[in-house]
């Protein structure tokens, strides 16, 4: 059961059409996704977030990140040595790849550090003023909080 059915979620919400296909995509892509190379993502405060990705064998002038239409894509070529090298065992790989997270919106992409074979991508949310809760004031219909029928006396208060 690999499907998803979207249609309660546009029948009951407006403006998550987005979310809805990127699920689907997810969903669809689940079972292809390559695992090179290893990489983790981590929450490190309440809007701040790190990618940590393996890149033993690329220097920082190999790799490339861009970040386009809320996507972050890393990549890394490396060109290949013409010395005579022979391996008796190859088990550090430097092949080419391309390694793509999709982002939320308002996730923007701070700095990149690499340093000891790993590359940390550091992102945070930022979330713009006119989208954070504001308290609204309520406004009082009489001085006292009573409300005021024109024409009318309230006597139940006189004694």
């Amino acid at each position: 059961m690999r499907s998803f059915d979207p249609t309660p979620l546009y029948r009951a919400t407006v403006g998550f059409d987005r979310m809805a296909d990127m699920l689907d995509r997810v969903m669809s892509s689940d079972v292809s996704a390559p695992s090179y190379p290893p990489y983790n993502i981590e929450k490190v405060d309440q809007n701040a977030y790190r990618i940590s990705i393996a890149v033993a064998g690329f220097s920082a002038d190999d790799l490339n990140i861009e970040v386009k239409e809320n996507a972050l894509l890393v990549s890394a070529r490396r060109e290949e040595s013409d010395d005579d090298r022979t391996f008796l065992h190859r088990g550090i790989a430097t092949r080419a790849f391309e390694r793509r997270f999709h982002l939320a919106d308002h996730v923007k992409v701070t700095g990149a550090s690499h340093a000891d074979g790993m590359l940390h991508i550091d992102l945070v949310r930022e979330i713009p003023e006119a989208l954070k809760p504001r308290r609204i004031e309520i406004t009082r219909a009489g001085a006292d909080g009573a409300r005021m029928v024109e024409g009318s006396t309230d006597t139940s208060r006189a004694a």
